[in-house]
């Protein structure tokens, strides 16, 4: 059974100054998924992001590094605090999903040419099974380094690109939770 990797879902991420986004249903998404992960009794991991950059909307302390309501963890569901976009850079979670046996990721959450593309190209290098679940994950818009302004669709789809069948695959949520309901038989 894979481990539900929920990445960055903090009330900093919502603020106006994040910018423009898409997937504006990633948050239900992710919430489903969370639903059918506890439902299952399987494995859920929840990422924080905590910046060393004063100012930040993560900075420790602040209202902005605080987990969405709707997505908070549950006593027993394991917590990985994170002060670089990968969530599996000098945090321990490979070691803790190794020592459970667990080779199988499906990653949410933000930002998808990021946190969640670090995450997944780690985690495809360290030999994980991983899969991104493209409409549980969201971008922002972004200059390229050529200067031109990229919607938040286009970084979005770029960063899903980079990954798929490299580092990992890409589904849809609808995927995912056949996937799941297949494996409780």
């Amino acid at each position: 059974m894979p481990a539900l990797i929920i990445i960055d879902m903090q009330r900093g991420i919502s603020e106006p100054s994040a910018g423009r986004r898409n997937n504006p249903g990633a948050e239900r998404n992710i919430a489903a998924l969370l639903n059918a992960w506890r439902h299952a009794a399987a494995v859920v991991v929840h990422v924080r992001h905590m910046s060393r950059t004063p100012g930040s909307p993560f900075w420790p302390g602040q209202a902005g590094v605080e987990f969405q309501d709707a997505l908070a963890p549950l006593a027993g569901e394991h917590v990985v605090e994170k002060n670089v976009p990968d969530a599996l850079i000098n945090t321990g979670l490979e070691r803790w999903l190794q020592v459970r046996s667990i080779r199988q990721l499906v990653i949410v959450g933000v930002s998808t040419n990021n946190s969640v593309e670090a995450t997944a190209r780690t985690a495809g290098n360290l030999g994980f099974q991983a899969v991104v679940v493209s409409d549980a994950t969201f971008a922002f818009d972004k200059t390229d380094y050529a200067g031109t302004k990229r919607t938040a669709q286009e970084v979005h789809d770029m960063a899903l690109s980079n990954l798929d069948g490299e580092y990992a695959a890409i589904a849809t949520m609808a995927e995912v939770l056949g996937d799941l309901e297949q494996a409780l038989g």
